[in-house]
């Protein structure tokens, strides 16, 4: 059998960005980028939006450990621009990835065919492009915690080689983190040890 602490997810390296020749006058623009959590790649997904805010559409997807995934049409005709794109992301056999790929309207109509072939060889493009990397799998946690525990909750975030997502710094600490799903198990119990037994991380599934 298989131990949890070697399974193994290829990913992007880092954020990457392709643009394809004009089709019919449209600009197409895909940025890829890893990402651990649903709340990390919706993240990017704001973060292309607001880099381009005069395009047409933003349309992605995204599939992160076990297989899950999303995708939006923004606006073009269902199952044109999101599924394609999606698709893309599993034929390469890839996890933990967000994939944007942003429209410039040309003036002429491409059709359903034509927006599935132009969406998905965008994708394909970006993908086929980018480089990747093969990591342990990554398991994702909340926690959150008092600010005179965030020493403690360092101390056991690098002991598990758990790296912060996202946070919100508010009346407290709340963060997600991922770390390798070999470190899974242990993770929660090292944390209520550390802080007595104040904090208890919540797991994301």
């Amino acid at each position: 059998m298989r131990s949890m602490s070697s399974i193994e997810v290829v990913s992007l390296a880092a954020q990457s960005s392709w643009e394809m020749p004009k089709v019919k006058g449209s600009r197409f623009l895909a940025d890829g980028a890893p990402a651990g959590d649903e709340a990390a790649a919706l993240a990017f997904v704001d973060a292309v939006r607001a880099r381009e805010p005069s395009a047409t559409h933003h349309c992605w997807a995204f599939v992160l450990e076990g297989g899950r995934g999303r995708s939006s049409d923004d606006g073009e005709p269902g199952g044109t621009a999101g599924p394609p794109i999606l698709r893309r992301i599993e034929g390469a056999g890839l996890s933990d990835v967000v994939v944007v790929v942003t429209r410039y309207y040309g003036g002429t109509n491409l059709g359903k065919g034509g927006l599935i072939r132009a969406y998905g060889g965008c994708a394909a493009g970006l993908l086929e492009r980018a480089p990747t990397v093969t990591r342990p799998a990554l398991v994702a946690f909340e926690v959150a915690h008092d600010y005179d525990l965030t020493g403690a909750v360092d101390g056991v975030l690098a002991a598990h080689d758990a790296i912060t997502t996202a946070a919100d710094y508010g009346v407290g600490a709340v963060r997600r983190v991922a770390l390798p799903v070999g470190s899974a198990d242990a993770f929660p119990d090292a944390v209520r040890e550390a802080t007595a037994g104040r904090v208890t991380p919540r797991r994301l599934d």
